[in-house]
Formats: C-alpha cells, structure tokens, sequence
C-alpha cells in the first residue's frame, strides 16, 4: 500500500492535533466528560475556520480585477509551467467557488453578501449566453469560449447544488433552476426516449442528480419528465444491453457502447443520480419504482461484485466480466456506497447496508494512502466519503480513520493560505467544512471571529455546547435543522452527493428544555433555536428535547 512521505511525518502529530484515539471515539457518560469532549471539538473548529478563512481571502487576492472571477489554475501551481488565466464553469465556478460561498456564510459574512454575490453577478454578465448557459472566459483577454452542456451540467451539480442544500433558495438555487431548464430544453442526442444532454455517463448523471433535486424541490413537472428520461434510457436499453452496468458513453444510433465503467469521477455519476431518481419515485408512489428497482438492483450487486477485499473500488472495470482496466482505488468509494445505503433504505435489503459496513469496516487498512499520486484533491474526496456515510453509521473504525487522516489533509495548506493554488482547493475547503460541521453537531455561529470556539458534543438525546473565546464574544448561536425536508423536500434524508450531513437537527415545532452553565433553565421550540439563542462567552448548553 503507498503511504505518503507527509502522512508518515504526521502520524505521531494526529495524536497532538486531535487528541488519544481512545478518547475519539468513546461515548461521554457524564455531562462533564461531554463538555470536554465540546471544548475540545470548539479548538479543532476554531482552527479549521480560521483555515478555511485564509483560503478563501488568498483565493479572493487573485480575483480578476474587471470580473471578480476567479481563474482555474494560479500561477504559483507547478511554477515553470504555462496555463491560461481561464475561467471555466466546470472547475473554477463548480469546484471552487461553492466552497468560497460556504466559507464566506461560516466564517465572514460581509463576504458572503459582498464579494461572493458580485461573483454571481458577474458570472451570469460576462460568461452567460443568451440562454443563461455558461461559457469559459480567458480573464487575460477577455475572449468567450462555447457554451457547451459540460460546463452547465457540472455548475449545477458541484457547485450550485451544495450551495442550496445548505443555504435553501438563494440567488444560486434560482441560476440552476434556470440553467438546467435552459439546458434540458437544448438537449442535442436523439434517441427513442426523447432528446438526451449526452452520450456520456458524467453528463447525464450530473444532470440526473440536478434534475431529481429540482424535482422534488419546485414540484415542476418538467424537471421530474426529464429526469425520467434519462432514467428510461439507462434503464431500459444501456444497462440490459451492457450487462447490467451503465457504459461510459452510449451510441443511441449503434445501441452500443464501449465495454468500460469508470467508478471515479467523470464516469460514477450516473449511477448516483439512477438511484437518487428511484428513491423520489418510490416516495412519490410512481410506476417506475417498480420496474427500475431490478435492474438498479442488478447494477449494483455486480458494481460491488467488482470491488476488492476491502470492498474498495477500482478506478476502471471491463463491464463484461468486471476485470480491472484501471487498478487504481478509486477515491470517490463513498458517492457510491452513499448510492448502495440510499438503495437500503428504500428497499430494506440489509445485505445493501451490510456491504456499507463492511467497507468502513475495511478503512484502516488505508492509512497513509496515497489516493491521487500526492494530490490533496484525493484525501479531500475519500475522507468526505467517509462523512457521508458515518452520519449514518458511526462505525468506529472509520471514525479512528477520519481523524487520522484529517492532519494529513491539512498539512496541504501552505503559509499563504493557499493550499495548490488550483481549483481543486475548494474540495479542501469542503472538507474541512464538512468535519468542522461534525465536531459542532451542526451548530454554527452567525458572527464567528477568528479566536470564538464552538464545539459540540451529543450523547444520547442531548447537545452539549460549548462556545469559548480570549476575549468576551456576544453573537447568535444557531442550531441545525432537517434540511433534507425543509430546504430539499425530500421524504428521507438519503445518502446524497454535496450533501451536508445533518448531526443533530432540530424539529421546528418540538420543545427542548435548554440549560446553561449558570443551571437555569428555559423550554424553547426548536424553531427558536434554528433562528438563533444569543450567547455570551464562556457558554455552556446543555439541550434535550422534551416534547
């Protein structure tokens, strides 16, 4: 197994960041040892903000001066070497940029309604055609490229799609309503199911995972007849007629395509998107639930046939026989098994679940794992697999995984701030984001400053909080909610891609009985402390519900 030269130097300092491994995943027994844990949880996010928050001004340095808009690549990446200062939807503004908008909301709140929303502005004026779909633009020259279905289809489903299931509808969830209409109703590949955006897996399953989100968020029943058809296209000719596994591309003249399946990015996604369309139809009662669960069922069994001993995937198989094309692992394991558990939990087979288990299960063996030939866009992509799925089940060889490997990711960030001085840093701030999210339960600070730490811890039916700082701090603590339903509309909360997890959301129209450190004592609605309890450090909160 390739171990890294940095994971190795780091490994004695994860015990020093992030504490004994025993006392990371030890349940708290008392309310005491709870709120140590907090304490200890509000240092790690304390530094993870600030992190994030020096990513995100370094990135802003670099800004085109006319645009505001970011360029894909730096010069400081891979110095000696000549890149175009190009903006692109499909990276800059899918990649890195929803992560600078999460940033900004978390840590900097006049450059959320600043800098993040001129970003927008300009996105949509200088590189929108006249049907509202992205173009790239050399910043250097100010020349547009083509619209093309690429850039569109990756905007919306890493980069306006994480946004809004965070956020809900804000000016972004309006741009990729109206892109991905723009776009469907343009789309150029003739077959007997009505014109699709794509030969390709990538672009179809990008929009599949749009498609399924608007759907069930606008009750538009134009965005739920466009997800089918794509859904019908797979399942009832490609998948039958590639052995049960969707080809990379598909010719809907030949009804062939080639024998390969990528199982990382730019050839999984589909698959996310077919089983995310067959969960809302079983939701919505829909025939198609039906007739899609077995093949879905038999495009699974055999993708999981295809792992290796620790049920990890390979970057590439034949669909034929499942032999290996690429033998790489695969750092995007998780958005698949996040498909296999969202498979569980419509249909109730355990032998789904089961096969979760076994992979996180399997994580320590990939300690130290070089996941992308050094790049820190790979462990940013495989710990926040693990995220995902630990939300679910916190099995606790993947949690000693997680930490273990989180120092490894961090030391990525270079004294600047930057961390590659490439796109990809967004995926870095994602992750980062999605633990610090972890460590806090969900809960969040609307007017956090660099030195205020908030942690949280739960133990059983209650939160603990906790929010230090130096210096006193007043601001508005906020807890989370279940955004799967109330900002998705979704009827469960399936494993989904560019989610953020919810650890510890409130019910609206539940009670909670709150207790500060003083032990006095109110009952409060949930909807209360969604919207925010004011708070003066040092705060310590203990929150249970009682109706």
């Amino acid at each position: 197994m390739r171990r890294t030269p940095v994971a190795v130097a780091l490994a004695a300092a994860m015990t020093v960041l992030f504490g004994p491994a025993s006392a990371r995943i030890q349940p708290a027994t008392t309310s005491e040892a709870a709120f140590v844990r907090a304490e200890a949880n509000g240092r790690r996010v304390e530094d993870l903000l600030g992190r994030a928050r020096r990513v995100m001004h370094a990135w802003l340095r670099h800004a085109d001066t006319r645009t505001r808009l970011l360029p894909d690549y730096l010069p400081s990446f891979r110095p000696g070497t000549t890149r175009a200062l190009l903006y692109t939807p499909h990276n800059s503004g899918a990649d890195n940029y929803p992560y600078l908008i999460a940033t900004a909301w978390f840590t900097d709140r006049a450059t959320y309604d600043g800098r993040m929303r001129d970003m927008l502005r300009n996105e949509v004026r200088f590189t929108s055609d006249r049907h509202g779909l992205p173009r790239t633009l050399d910043l250097a020259t100010g020349k547009l490229g083509d619209s093309y279905v690429f850039g569109a289809a990756e905007y919306a489903k890493d980069g306006l799609i994480p946004v809004t299931e965070l956020l809900g509808r804000t000016p972004w969830f309006f741009r990729m309503v109206d892109m991905t209409a723009a776009l469907m109703e343009r789309a150029a590949v003739p077959s007997r199911f009505g014109p699709l955006p794509d030969k390709g897996a990538e672009i179809n399953g990008d929009l599949l995972q749009t498609l399924v989100r608007l759907a069930a968020m606008t009750g538009d029943r134009r965005f739920l007849e466009w997800a089918e058809r794509i859904g019908d296209a797979y399942v009832e000719e490609i998948l039958p007629a590639s052995h049960g596994l969707p080809a990379y591309e598909w010719d809907f003249e030949r009804h062939a395509g080639p024998d390969r399946l990528r199982l990382r990015d730019h050839g999984n996604e589909v698959m996310v998107g077919l089983v995310l369309l067959h969960a809302l139809e079983t939701a919505l009662g829909r025939p198609r639930a039906e007739s899609y669960r077995p093949v879905l069922a038999k495009m699974i069994d055999r993708v999981l046939a295809s792992a290796n001993a620790d049920g990890m995937f390979y970057n590439e198989i034949r669909c034929s026989d499942l032999a290996p094309i690429d033998t790489g692992i695969s750092d995007n394991w998780g958005y698949i098994y996040g498909a296999v558990y969202t498979f569980y939990m419509v249909t109730g087979d355990a032998k789904y679940r089961d096969s979760v288990l076994r992979v996180l299960r399997s994580l320590p063996n990939y300690r130290g794992f070089d996941w992308e030939r050094g790049r820190q866009d790979g462990y940013a992509d495989t710990i926040e697999s693990a995220l995902y799925l630990i939300n679910r089940e916190p099995v606790p060889e993947a949690i000693e995984w997680i930490e273990s490997e989180m120092p490894t990711l961090l030391a990525f960030q270079k004294e600047d701030g930057l961390v590659e001085g490439a796109y990809p840093d967004g995926n870095w701030l994602r992750t980062v984001l999605l633990y610090a999210l972890w460590k806090t339960q969900g809960t969040w600070l609307e007017e956090w400053q660099p030195g205020v730490r908030l942690g949280a811890e739960r133990n059983g039916d209650t939160i603990y909080v906790t929010v230090e700082s130096a210096a006193r701090w007043s601001g508005r603590l906020r807890f989370d909610r279940a955004r799967h339903r109330r900002i998705m509309n979704l009827d469960r909360n399936y494993v989904r891609l560019n989610e953020w997890p919810e650890w510890s959301p409130l019910d609206e129209n539940a009670l909670y009985d709150v207790r500060d450190g003083a032990g006095r004592t109110q009952v409060l609605l949930g909807s209360d402390l969604i919207d925010g309890l004011r708070v003066t450090t040092p705060a310590r909160l203990e929150v249970r519900r009682v109706k």
